[in-house]
């Protein structure tokens, strides 16, 4: 049997841009102290750090900014090449568009102050899950299986996170949203869960992936896992910037196929730069974004197949 399209009217459906869309933020940090990334970030955002003891099982500092809400830095049991007092996630509340800004400059100060990342460090973005039905849920799946791969280079996940905390897709999964119409949040948490699950837990096995859908069933919001540890606020934003590009592509989408493309990893610059223009990322307000997104990329942005030569000039890719 042939993949059934997903597809749904865009009548009636509002239009959803990364501009709209909320949602927080989880930052790795290793060398500084859970009290004094609180503090720092009190000292951005107003208001004071106060120690909440453990919350959930996590060593909680939290500051109640000037707009109430809460910003926690809790401890981190993944980071074991760091002391377990320097480790130190930051989490900020829901956030909107206009919050980009000033995120940046909690990042900078929490850098100033002290704050690394190694290589078990991580950063997710949470996409309020609110807009999605099971529909452009699917969709979100589809989009990111077929350009998986050159997500995957891209951002350089390592590959321990790939083993372990950022896994691909499953293909199992896949094939069954593309095999079958899924209508309903039900149908969709029995394809994720292998069985209807009514009460997820924190810790479900199934959290590990790069696109994390349990995170839906769990506290209503969609998690993408991929990107490595950063300090840095471009950065940061870049990672931001492109999880709301690929949740409002699935909104707004009328179908999509979850074909994986073939890969061609001496032209990775070029495809996913198209990627990217496809997302909307275009024009002088995205060029850091797409700057910091293809740092690691290979291959001309602009030639498909590398510069064209001119007579008596060697190729070149730049």
């Amino acid at each position: 049997m042939g993949a059934l399209p997903v597809e749904e009217s865009n009548q009636n459906r509002p239009t959803h841009t990364i501009r709209s869309l909320r949602f927080g933020v989880e930052i790795e940090l290793v060398s500084i102290s859970r009290e004094r990334a609180a503090k720092v970030v009190a000292s951005v955002v107003g208001g004071s750090a106060e120690y909440r003891g453990y919350v959930d099982g996590l060593d909680t500092w939290a500051v109640d900014d000037t707009r109430g809400r809460t910003w926690k830095v809790v401890s981190d049991a993944s980071l074991t090449h760091a002391p377990a007092h320097l480790r130190a996630e930051v989490v900020t509340p829901i956030l909107e568009w206009t919050d980009i800004e000033g995120l940046q400059e909690v990042v900078r100060a929490l850098r100033q102050a002290g704050g690394r990342v190694n290589d078990q460090c991580g950063v997710h973005v949470h996409v309020d899950g609110a807009p999605f039905d099971a529909v452009a849920l699917a969709r979100l799946v589809k989009i990111v299986n077929k350009q998986e791969r050159l997500i995957i280079d891209a951002l350089a996940v390592n590959e321990e996170r790939l083993r372990r905390y950022a896994k691909a897709n499953s293909q199992e999964f896949v094939q069954k949203i593309s095999t079958q119409r899924v209508r309903s949040m039900r149908t969709l948490n029995r394809l994720w869960y292998g069985k209807h699950n009514g009460h997820p837990q924190h810790y479900d096995p199934t959290r590990y992936r790069g696109l994390n859908l349990h995170s839906i069933w769990y506290d209503g919001s969609i998690e993408m896992r991929w990107f490595n540890g950063s300090n840095h606020a471009g950065v940061i934003r870049a990672y931001i910037v492109f999880a709301l590009a690929l949740a409002a592509k699935a909104l707004n989408a009328r179908a999509a196929s979850g074909n994986r493309r073939d890969y061609d990893p001496n032209n990775t610059k070029y495809c996913f730069r198209v990627f990217l223009i496809h997302l909307g990322l275009i024009g002088d307000e995205f060029k850091n974004v797409r700057k910091h997104l293809m740092a690691h990329l290979t291959g001309s942005a602009a030639w498909r197949h590398g510069r064209p030569t001119k007579k008596g000039e060697a190729n070149g890719s730049k």
